[in-house]
């Protein structure tokens, strides 16, 4: 396989963990057929772009009954209402401007666009989220961008002074398309966003578990500058947000009419990659090691738990638990059961481990011993939700980078 942004040939094995299948196809029956993929990540050595290996389109990945809706997180609206009225203020946006999200997903982000009397527009390839997006009230493309439908919403009149694209950048195969779409759909002096986790920290702290199919790039500044520049935009600012473990958020202009001066922060941030590895081969090496030792932590304190009888249930049915499940070898017959808000995935099974998803009441019911948190990124807003189950006993776990076991913060019980 060639890079997907520059074509070089890809020799650097950055990690491999097996096959398994898409991390969000959950199941309605268990004996239904699965489709399992190799998960294998690789570094191209020219442009610093690390990526997965083909073996799927992406429409496997992104059908029309995708189950991930971003408004069932409280602390991710959170931050789209923050950058919402950020953005706003940054760059004088009102009732005059247009704002264009890419993976608008159900609106979670576009409704505070619009309810600032600020016109947008979500593009969204996946239906069931589309249409959750337009209960709304927002405006959605349902289709996958690229140059060719950045044109078409030029022509519609859908030229945007902000373009906002939330943890999608990694997302999509033709990396160069979609970049260039930005390009294209950008007013002269409009400014396009981009979100996403940023690889440091995924090293630094060994977060293998956010590396699924649906992830094809784990993203550098250093690869994203070269990128976007390659594509027709030109990188003017960026700030570390805490997200996702650690996330970068970029400012990218029109490189043929932006007139923004690239601030200091840009070089900084290049600098300390650089400095950290990220532009050698040596920084890449080791990183399975580290993987397979968090499988086997995972793997012996669930074998212990069983040996003392202690019960084990999960909060949270996220690609990033499917991944550290499947790639642990961790099923139902270990974890009872996982919780989760979303009713889109209750009542089913996730992929590969065959877990069965349910609603918290089951997890007041069944009072298990340990509740494993596998999307951490939201540990401290699940905590606070499950702080109820220290009244038998029960203790939270959280298995990446290391297995640790955390006491819920305790409350008064209501009415005392």
């Amino acid at each position: 396989m060639n890079c997907r942004h520059c074509q070089t040939p890809l020799e650097l094995v950055f990690v491999d963990l097996d096959e398994s299948p898409p991390s969000n196809s959950y199941l309605t029956d268990v004996n239904q057929p699965e489709n399992s993929y190799p998960l294998r990540v690789m570094v191209c050595e020219q442009c610093w772009l690390v990526q997965t290996m083909d073996f799927a389109e992406a429409n496997e990945f992104f059908a029309s009954t995708y189950a991930y809706f971003s408004s069932f997180s409280t602390t991710w609206l959170t931050h789209a209402k923050t950058y919402v009225d950020e953005m706003a203020e940054r760059f004088g946006l009102d009732e005059s401007s247009h704002v264009v999200e890419v993976a608008a997903n159900d609106g979670y982000l576009l409704q505070y666009v619009a309810g600032r009397g600020i016109p947008c527009l979500g593009v969204e390839p996946t239906l069931s989220t589309a249409e959750a997006a337009r209960k709304k009230g927002i405006e959605i493309v349902n289709e996958f961008f690229g140059v060719t439908l950045a044109e078409r919403l030029v022509a519609a009149g859908h030229q945007a002074d902000l373009t906002a694209a939330n943890n999608v950048l990694a997302h999509v195969p033709d990396i160069n398309d979609f970049a260039a779409g930005f390009a294209t759909l950008l007013k002269p002096h409009g400014v396009s966003t981009f979100e996403f986790q940023h690889l440091v920290p995924l090293v630094d702290e060994c977060l293998f578990d956010t590396i699924y199919h649906e992830h094809y790039s784990y993203l550098s500044l250093t690869a994203v500058d070269r990128i976007l520049a390659a594509n027709g935009l030109a990188v003017f600012d960026v700030a570390e947000i805490p997200t996702h473990g650690g996330s970068l958020r970029v400012f990218a202009q029109r490189a043929d009419t932006g007139e923004r001066d690239r601030t200091p922060a840009v070089d900084q941030l290049l600098t300390s990659e650089a400095e950290a590895g990220v532009t050698t081969s040596g920084y890449y090496r080791g990183f399975q090691t580290r993987v397979d030792d968090i499988r086997h932590g995972l793997l012996d304190f669930l074998a212990k738990a069983e040996a003392d009888d202690k019960s084990v249930a999960a909060y949270g049915a996220a690609a990033k638990g499917n991944t550290l499940l499947n790639y642990s070898g961790v099923g139902a017959d270990q974890i009872d059961f996982v919780v989760d808000a979303n009713p889109h995935k209750q009542g089913q099974f996730l992929p590969g481990s065959h877990v069965p998803i349910v609603n918290e009441d089951h997890l007041k019911a069944a009072k298990p011993d340990y509740v494993l948190v596998l999307p951490w990124n939201l540990l401290d807003e699940i905590s606070a939700q499950l702080h109820y189950i220290g009244q038998w006993g029960g203790r939270l776990l959280r298995a990446v980078p290391a297995i640790t076991i955390i006491d819920p913060p305790h409350r008064e019980p209501e009415g005392s």
